[in-house]
């Protein structure tokens, strides 16, 4: 979905100042979602392509910590 979202963008980006008049606001918007889309992009590579097991272990324990601690939360 990430690629399918940075190529929307991408494109939808170089019709906004194609048209005529220029549709600076929506340029900017597919602009933000382009940049928005690529970093998430780069977090999904390397979570699983660069980290090492330890440390996907380690993000995963956290994870785990902090949903026991938000269902405690809600229980009260």
């Amino acid at each position: 979905m990430t690629l399918a979202l940075v190529v929307y963008s991408g494109v939808f980006m170089k019709y906004t100042v194609a048209v005529t008049p220029k549709n600076y606001l929506l340029f900017g918007c597919h602009f933000i979602n382009e940049g928005a889309q690529l970093m998430q992009g780069f977090r999904f590579i390397d979570f699983h392509y660069f980290m090492s097991e330890e440390q996907q272990n380690e993000i995963h324990r956290k994870h785990e910590m902090e949903a026991r601690q938000n269902e405690t939360i809600k229980e009260e």
